[in-house]
């Protein structure tokens, strides 16, 4: 077929689904093949229409056809089949074995056994793999995620899932323009032309003829009216009095959403994603007068899927797990996923005007108000943190037209603060001329960066954007003009002109790797621009024609826009970027608003506006209200709003100078970290009065200030262990007991088994002893891999004494094996296994493991332990793995040749090899907030990578003390703070915190030559501890933003008396990623211990005091000391 039939069938399509033809639409789509519908597929998936599933499908693939189809109508026919079973359908059951499962015998004959014996079983979850089988619906929807990954990756798919780019109506329209051009030709043009029949040419009758009916009340056209209905006849033709300028052509505005890729589903290497297709604008276009029309097709088709978390492979072994799944019950806990409850009330000392969370440090807010005073929060303790009046820093730089109006008023006002991307700027406009840019150095470290006379009158916006990859600063002024200057230096790079009033507010964006700037005027204009002074390249109007800001949703595939009119009337709405044109207007404003509302979006999924003494939300795909919050009362009409960036938090103005702090169940367990952490109130009052250090700010100062002890919400924590984990619903600490001034402090001594909670874990006789040590990201389980190559797994169990099912040292767990009884053993060299390097790290959701003991690298099923694949044998042999952040299937591999190899699973290639070490890798860590790779090796040197192009950008060796030089047996370790700015450095003779950027040390706390060496040390979850394990069986607790000591557990807290502490050691340490204070340690004899501090003590020891113990960076005394020589370790 033709390419122009081929767009001919999609045409029919878009007709045949506006005419609501719903049969006949996907009848064609099957029998055509050139559009699989996934919407249609879904429902018919939940619906368990499996005969339709099947037919649908047939229209694109077979059975045979590759192996992603194979197990495309695998997974469907297994389902049918356990449903069947389910309901005690012995009849069906065997039916569906025998006729649709039978042709899968001759692929996996041990597969097809294995599912047949399930008709033995009275209920076939008593399969240990189906153990966790769900009821009907959920069983559905977790197979459905697997079957659009599987879609997904079938070449025989692609470029078939997303329908083209048309704008409503398109075949109408071309019918239309079709009849204008026949009308044009007619010997006697009529002005009303009466078209009764598209089955022949049009011609007008006789001048003498009767009058034709008007085109809007034509039969044919009968849907004008309607958006997206067959538009009027003089749109395309000679009978439009003037013709509408047709705006430059955009891509962003009016391009598709960048194509996702998405990881293959087997080992193929399969490229995904189709190209996206630039269009050009279109004309303006009334908005529907019913809110929740959809106003393209596009969206009714497709919705851009997120990135798979696993490494996935092929059919081979039932599923694995039924893990619930968060996408199918976020509509039943909508309204506890809001900021409701009121956390924080919080005086600022002048009205709030504008505010604005740090980026990554999420309980940082900064304030601008209507006197001009800047304000930056600790909202975590409550504390204020910097305070600076409105100031003009070089008056004689400014323009005389400022000078002359600050003497004639010195009244200003901020119209907008707004942090940079990566918080380490924050920019003020001032409501005369002024743009002030301030760099921000952690705690109260703010400084003066520039000054910039921006604008004639009022800077009414201000925002960072990086065009051409170097930092920039965009201003908009009541000047009509958009400015952009460079952040660095304060040079003007761009001034945009073509706006007929004051400039309100502006939107930088980019698609498709195309930079622009969405700005709106006072006169309700939109205007698009690119970063080339060729002028606006859109013309479009706001609803509300006044006041109005626009903001993407945090992914950057909707746009929307909120604006008020000069009467009152206020209006959110979604706009359809692809036709210039709103999509849906949120419903539940006040007629006449007090004020100018301003709105906020946050999870892709919520918009919030503050709106009649209220705060309220919507869900992004309804227009009706979702909630409104009154937050207890004295908000203003109109309160300014801010989500932080995770949503658990939102900032909200308040009446008399207030801002509230309003927090969902994450947000309030966030906040609760923070609470009276506090210095010692003898140290604090012997110091001048300043603002309060933050001492949980996540931030250190270039100058060397003390790090804080800081939770960011939802963080990454990469791990000694290879683990690379996103941490989610992580425990508040039991909160820190302010010093009184009469106490002295003393380190927490622990020595014997009743002054802590510890737990010895079952046994297994083949283990000789512990190389590696991780908890599962549920902490529900703790992973050990032997030095015989053996792994271990140690389940708990929910019980009356453990209802939460997670890890605990009050309750013995499981020793866990599959039914089959094998074990998870890796492939070893020909040279004892004992000898040579472990490393393993564990995939996001607990599924697998990838391990290595000096052979081949393993990929385990860690359901049914069963060995997925092999690959690399040495040499070199893996010494570290890590998997990349964002992409399970690129994996950083340390090898003991010095080299880190970056491997890609899908593929089965090496996609880089990193040289700058000269022995094995001991250590590997991402973060995903820098972009970075850091590695460690036995050299104790440390390397930066950047995780985009794989070079290095820096390079730095360990300070080793005097008269220590490395050994071959020297692991130094690397693990990431949750702030993904700093990292913990472990070598056998100190502890130390790293800044990346900088790669400099600014803490370190030394073992002395005396003592024994550290053999491991990790932080806890929340990154507020460090716990180290040392080869004379001590375990120290230190706080992490000092490196201080505060708790040491003695050997005879958990040894037996009878074992000889120093030849029975931990050798490796792992933090629960939930419980702050329980970390377990794996020794050398292959035993395993668990601990907490007792439940009436709720925290390892009490932090010492500024000016007592040792400074963060003094030598430690001896393990074995005692007296005055222990308080200093």
């Amino acid at each position: 077929m033709s390419s122009l039939s081929r767009e001919l069938v999609f045409l029919i399509l878009q007709f045949l689904d506006e005419e609501k033809f719903k049969e006949t639409v996907h009848k064609l789509e099957q029998e055509s093949g050139f559009f699989f519908n996934m919407k249609y597929f879904e429902d018919e998936v939940h619906n368990g229409n499996w005969d339709e599933v099947e037919k649908y499908l047939s229209g694109f693939t077979k059975v045979d056809d590759n192996r992603y189809s194979m197990k495309i109508f695998f997974e469907i026919r297994k389902q049918k089949y356990l449903e069947a079973l389910d309901k005690h359908d012995r009849s069906k059951a065997v039916e569906i074995l025998v006729k649709d499962l039978k042709v899968f015998a001759s692929f996996n004959e041990e597969l097809f056994k294995e599912i047949t014996q399930l008709l033995t079983l009275e209920n076939f979850r008593e399969n240990e793999q189906l153990s966790k089988y769900g009821d009907t619906k959920s069983a559905r929807a977790i197979m459905l995620v697997e079957l659009k990954k599987l879609i997904e990756a079938n070449p025989l798919f692609r470029d078939k899932l997303q329908f083209p780019n048309l704008k409503n109506s398109r075949l109408r329209t071309l019918i239309n323009q079709s009849l204008n051009w026949q009308h044009q030709l007619c010997k006697t043009p009529r002005p009303n032309p009466d078209i009764k029949t598209l089955f022949v040419d049009h011609s007008c009758g006789q001048p003498n003829g009767a009058r034709a009916p008007s085109p809007a009340n034509n039969p044919l056209l009968g849907s004008l009216p309607k958006a997206g209905g067959f538009p009027p006849l003089g749109a395309h033709g000679p009978f439009q009095p003037t013709q509408a300028q047709v705006p430059t052509p955009l891509a962003g505005w009016m391009s598709n959403p960048p194509a996702v890729s998405h990881p293959a589903v087997s080992g193929s290497a399969i490229g995904l994603g189709g190209p996206s297709i630039p269009a050009a604008l279109k004309h303006p276009r009334t908005p529907p007068t019913n809110p929740s029309v959809e106003s393209d097709h596009v969206s009714k088709r497709t919705r851009p899927m997120g990135l798979t978390d696993e490494v996935n492979l092929p059919v081979n072994v039932l599923p694995v797990s039924f893990p619930g799944h968060s996408g199918h019950s976020q509509a039943f806990n909508a309204s506890d996923d809001l900021p409701k409850t009121v956390a924080r009330t919080l005086n600022q000392g002048s009205s709030p005007m504008s505010m604005d969370f740090h980026p990554i440090q999420q309980t940082l807010l900064l304030v601008g108000t209507n006197v001009g005073d800047i304000g930056l929060w600790e909202v975590g303790s409550r504390d204020k943190l910097v305070l600076k009046n409105f100031k003009v820093w070089d008056l004689s730089a400014c323009s005389m037209s400022l000078q002359a109006a600050l003497v004639k008023d010195p009244g200003v006002s901020v119209n907008r603060v707004i942090w940079s991307p990566d918080g380490s700027l924050f920019g003020v406009a001032y409501s005369r001329h002024i743009v002030q840019i301030y760099s921000y150095h952690g705690s109260d470290d703010v400084r003066q960066h520039l000054e910039i006379d921006a604008h004639v009158g009022g800077v009414n916006d201000l925002a960072f954007s990086s065009p051409n990859k170097r930092l920039c600063v965009i201003t908009c002024g009541d000047d009509k003009t958009i400015k952009v200057w460079d952040a660095a230096t304060g040079a003007k790079q761009y001034t945009f002109e073509g706006h007929d009033a004051p400039v309100y507010s502006v939107c930088p964006h980019y698609k498709e790797n195309i930079q622009f700037i969405f700005s709106t005027a006072l006169d309700g204009k939109i205007k698009a621009w690119l970063y080339d002074n060729m002028g606006s390249r859109v013309d479009y109007e706001a609803p509300g024609r006044w006041c109005t800001t626009m903001a993407y949703s945090a992914d950057g595939t909707r746009l929307f826009s909120c604006g008020t009119s000069k009467e009152g009337d206020s209006h959110i709405v979604e706009w359809n970027e692809s036709e210039g044109a709103v999509k849906r207007t949120y419903l539940g404003f006040r007629k006449r608003s007090l004020g100018v509302v301003q709105f906020d979006t946050t999870k892709n999924r919520f918009l919030a506006a503050g709106d009649d003494f209220n705060i309220k939300y919507w869900d992004m795909d309804n227009v009706q209200l979702l909630t409104s919050v009154e937050a207890d009362g004295g908000l203003p009409a109109s309160p300014r709003i801010r989500f932080n960036k995770d949503g658990t938090l939102l900032a909200v103005s308040a009446n008399e100078n207030g801002i509230k702090i309003l927090a969902n169940t994450d947000g309030l367990r966030l906040l609760r970290t923070f609470e009276n952490l506090s210095y010692d109130t003898a140290s604090r009052a012997s110091e001048p009065p300043k603002p309060a250090l933050n001492t949980i700010t996540a931030a250190v100062a270039a100058s060397g200030a003390a790090m804080a002890e800081r939770v960011a919400s939802g963080g990454s924590v990469s791990g000694m262990n290879g683990d690379n984990r996103i941490m989610v619903d992580v425990k508040p600490r039991i909160t820190e007991e302010t010093n009184d001034k009469s106490k002295i402090w003393k380190l927490t001594e622990i020595s014997e088994a009743s002054q802590c909670r510890s737990q010895k874990l079952p046994e297994n006789m083949r283990v000789t002893k512990i190389s590696r040590l991780i908890y599962t990201n549920s902490g529900n389980a703790i992973l050990a891999l032997a030095s015989n190559a053996i792994h271990l797994l140690w389940k708990w169990q929910r019980s009356e004494r453990n209802s939460s099912g997670k890890a605990t040292a009050s309750v013995s767990p499981q020793l866990w094996q599959p039914s089959s009884g094998i074990l998870m053993t890796n492939d070893v060299a020909e040279t004892n296994p004992e000898e040579s390097v472990s490393c393993f790290a564990l995939s996001k959701n607990d599924s697998y493991v990838m391990s290595a003991s000096g052979g081949k690298i393993s990929l385990f099923n860690m359901m049914t332990f069963k060995t997925m694949t092999t690959f690399m044998p040495p040499p070199p042999a893996a010494t570290f793995l890590a998997f990349h952040p964002q992409d399970n299937n690129i994996i950083a591999i340390g090898m003991d040749d010095s080299t880190i190899q970056i491997y890609n699973v899908r593929v089965d290639e090496v996609k880089s090899k990193l040289k700058g070490h000269s022995k094995r890798i001991t250590g590997l860590a991402f973060s995903h907030v820098l972009n970075v790779l850091v590695s460690s090796g036995a050299d104790a040197q440390i390397c930066v990578w950047s995780s985009d192009g794989w070079e290095k950008q820096k390079a730095r060796y360990l300070q080793l003390p005097p008269g220590r030089s490395p050994t071959a047996q020297s692991d130094t370790r690397v693990q990431f703070h949750h702030d993904q700015i700093h990292f913990l450095v472990v070598h056998d003779t100190q502890l130390a915190i790293y800044e990346t950027t900088k790669l400099e040390c600014v803490k370190q706390w030394l073992a002395r030559e005396s003592s024994a060496p550290i053999s491991h040390a990790v932080f806890s979850c929340d990154s507020q501890l460090v716990y180290a394990s040392f080869l004379d069986s001590t375990v120290c607790v230190f706080t992490a933003s000092n490196l201080r000591l505060r708790c040491r557990i003695n050997p005879s807290a958990y040894l037996s008396p009878s074992v000889p502490s120093p030849s029975v050691h931990p050798l490796v340490i792992a933090a629960h990623p939930q419980e702050p204070n329980q970390f377990a340690l794996g020794l050398s004899d292959g035993m395993v211990h668990v601990f907490e501090p007792l439940e009436s003590e709720g925290k390892w020891g009490v932090p010492q005091p500024a000016d007592n113990g040792s400074t963060s960076n003094a030598t430690a005394a001896s393990v074995g000391g005692s007296g005055a020589e222990q308080a200093q370790r």
